[in-house]
């Protein structure tokens, strides 16, 4: 369980499949959100229909509601949410880092005073991985420290360093509670250092020495710093990333980006943008963004992209798209939700198909200079 085998690779690409307790995951792969337990506005069964093999939820907030407890009676995070296929959960650390004025970090953990209700509350290292082992993902995360973009070194280093820590504490906890049997579930650290490249393998070389990991995962990206420093960030830790653990990047699902992490090595990328753009009215194709909620849709009987093969595309014109949003009806959000979970799980299949047939470095750049040449629609 938990293996992972790379099948080929171009440059940095790498096309991969990585087996967990609820099925295989092949790479590279984008997952979508399902934040509280449910991808907004779409159904398990859409997630399936739109070829998701896993889905990430978040302790922070199933922590909060309904509590990790009513979770488990309810027979676990896959039955609570109808869910069969692999499951990943953050550990709260971006959620906590997002709450400015609303919590305290100290070495113990981080106190909160909860969004919903402003009631106090407390994460520890311990407590995160006792809330996702009582969800039981697949995958667990690391409780880290997350700090903004501009964080100045100093901040980086102290964020690293207690990322590091919290670390330890995390897998003694987590071995604490698989014990000797055979685990079904497995503990991924976060690589952290900002934007400093020395930071970043300090970072990596303190996981590596604090045991054998299943997966590593890249954080601290795309919370405001330049998309050069990400990718110089990207392309410095991806020489010395052992070559047979999947890469994960945390937080990061626009389509420009997740061809240019695959390109650096990155098997697995996540984010909300797909449906919180859908929701907006926005939707990626390989032409660039469509807002359709723009007028020139209005009697436009074109399906949305004639490339694609979800409901959306091969059941609705443009012209009933906007129609929708402009009447308001949920239907709308769906669709658009639907298409752009879709549009991002294919592209990365498309990643994987170049990667195995040899083609990659060209269709890379010819989908990048594709999707950049018009104007959003």
């Amino acid at each position: 369980m938990f293996e992972f085998t790379v099948e080929a690779a171009a440059g940095a690409a790498r096309a991969g499949r990585w087996t967990l307790p609820h099925g295989a995951v092949e790479t590279p792969c984008f997952m979508p959100v399902g934040t509280q337990g449910t991808v907004r506005a779409l159904s398990p069964r859409d997630l399936e229909a739109a070829g998701a093999s896993i889905v990430l939820a978040n302790t922070y907030h199933l922590f909060l509601r309904p509590g990790e407890e009513t979770i488990g009676k309810l027979g676990g995070l896959h039955r609570f949410m109808g869910w069969p296929h692999p499951l990943l959960t953050d550990s709260g650390g971006f959620q906590v880092f997002s709450l400015e004025g609303l919590r305290r970090v100290m070495e113990e953990g981080v106190e909160f005073r909860s969004h919903l209700d402003g009631s106090p509350r407390f994460l520890s290292p311990e407590k995160a991985v006792e809330v996702q082992w009582a969800l039981g993902a697949d995958v667990a995360m690391a409780f880290d420290h997350v700090i903004p973009g501009g964080a100045t070194r100093e901040q980086a280093r102290d964020a690293l360093e207690r990322t590091l820590r919290w670390l330890a504490r995390c897998k003694a906890r987590f071995d604490a509670l698989a014990g000797e049997a055979d685990s079904r579930q497995t503990l991924v650290p976060i690589i952290q250092g900002a934007t400093y490249p020395d930071l970043r393998r300090a970072g990596l070389e303190g996981i590596l020495g604090a045991g054998a990991w299943d997966a590593l995962a890249v954080g601290g990206l795309s919370v405001g710093e330049p998309k050069a420093a990400m990718w110089e960030a990207l392309e410095t830790l991806e020489p010395i990333l052992p070559r047979g653990r999947p890469r994960y990047l945390m937080g990061v699902g626009f389509p420009e980006d997740v061809v240019g992490a695959i390109a650096r090595g990155v098997d697995l990328a996540d984010c909300v943008a797909p449906t919180r753009m859908g929701r907006n009215g926005t939707a990626f194709t390989d032409d660039g963004p469509v807002n359709i909620r723009n007028a020139r849709h209005r009697d436009d009987g074109a399906p949305l992209d004639a490339a694609c093969d979800c409901e959306t595309c091969t059941t609705f014109s443009r012209g009933y798209l906007r129609h929708l949003f402009a009447a308001g009806e949920l239907l709308g959000l769906r669709l658009l939700s639907l298409h752009n979970v879709r549009y991002l799980i294919r592209l990365s299949a498309r990643a994987r198909a170049a990667i195995i047939g040899g083609t990659f470095d060209g269709w890379s750049r010819a989908w990048l200079t594709r999707y950049q040449a018009k104007e959003p629609a």
